[in-house]
């Protein structure tokens, strides 16, 4: 590819397109050139704020644009699938929201077109770019922690549930509450710090005690009071992985969760200390003879998390290298999501054959 900016389509005007809209803008090597939207107006509206030169129709028309090279893609779950198989095979790179699909299945049809295409996918998964992951990532490399065998991570909210009624709270358009919304984050970046150990087994419960009765609902999202609810509101799971390691998760959108901090967390703890991440802020716990010394981890300088995101994905293409936050990443993900819901319907484990 030559140096010229990588010129970028934006597939979705809401909250997180917005995002993903200004980051974009301040992101050297790159041009917005096209936004579209469902609702056209949003888009038109966007184009102006962000000063995107054009505006498509819909989705097709920008993927069927010769002037695109690459699409964000930052939908509702249902259409993560088809739009993102869509742009792979009409020769676009593809930066991906999570979850990656709506299931397991979708998510390994994505696999399989990027595979083809030889494009790039890279899931947008922001929180493996914060100042406070690279901190303990790289204390992780640093062996200060030695072999982590077990983690636990999550993220209460006592009272979060976003646009009740919405695309959010339908299984047949988000996959899930919780767990495919927030959890997917925690699982994503507690699996990076660990090393990327392959999941072999999976036990979970999901629970909805608030969605259901209207109670629980938060400043995300735009409620539609005609709609409805039919997802989880709080979800658990073990998960035990192919080094022997354990992860416990626990996410809730709703919960009489007292005590409990509303930040994300991941607990790691290793052979020879322990890591943990409480919402942008860190620890570093090691045994020192009989004694327990538990230190600050600072978060490592420098530019935000969705530039540093945006950087890799441009060097990701012009470098054609493997995303850090790769396809197969987001289709284990999807896999352990998937094995949470069905151990929680059948009370039994998931095992999981990655052959």
């Amino acid at each position: 590819m030559s140096d010229s900016p990588i010129r970028l389509g934006i597939i979705g005007a809401g909250a997180i397109g917005n995002v993903h809209m200004e980051a974009f803008g301040k992101t050297e090597g790159v041009e917005v050139t096209t936004v579209t939207d469902a609702y056209l107006p949003l888009a038109e509206k966007r184009a102006a704020e962000h000063g995107i030169g054009h505006v498509h129709e819909n989705p097709q028309a920008l993927l069927d644009d010769p002037a695109v090279d690459a699409v964000v893609i930052c939908v509702p779950n249902q259409f993560h699938a088809p739009l993102a198989i869509e742009a792979l095979e009409k020769g676009k790179h593809v930066l991906l929201e999570k979850p990656m699909a709506i299931d397991a299945e979708a998510a390994r049809a994505i696999v399989e077109a990027k595979n083809r295409s030889g494009k790039v996918l890279m899931m947008s998964h922001q929180m493996r770019w914060s100042g406070i992951s690279r901190a303990l990532k790289q204390e992780i490399e640093n062996g200060r922690v030695g072999r982590i065998y077990n983690a636990k991570a999550g993220w209460w909210r006592k009272k979060g549930i976003p646009g009740w009624g919405s695309w959010f709270t339908r299984k047949d358009m988000a996959g899930g509450g919780p767990l495919i919304d927030i959890g997917v984050h925690m699982l994503d970046l507690s699996l990076y710090l660990m090393g990327n150990p392959k999941p072999v087994s999976v036990y979970g419960t999901t629970y909805a005690e608030f969605g259901p009765k209207r109670l629980g609902t938060g400043n995300w999202g735009t409620p539609n009071w005609d709609g409805y609810y039919d997802v989880e509101d709080l979800a658990t799971a073990l998960i035990k992985l192919d080094n022997g390691a354990t992860l416990s998760l626990e996410v809730s959108w709703a919960a009489h969760a007292a005590g409990l901090p509303q930040e994300p967390f991941i607990h790691l703890m290793g052979t020879e200390g322990g890591v943990a991440m409480i919402g942008d802020k860190g620890k570093y716990v090691t045994h020192e003879g009989d004694e327990v010394v538990e230190k600050d981890v600072e978060p490592l300088a420098g530019e935000s998390d969705r530039l540093l995101l945006n950087r890799h994905f441009v060097e990701c293409i012009r470098e054609g290298k493997e995303p850090i936050t790769s396809a197969m990443s987001g289709y284990t993900n999807s896999r352990i999501l998937d094995a949470i819901y069905e151990s929680s319907r059948t009370g039994h484990e998931v095992k999981l054959n990655w052959d």
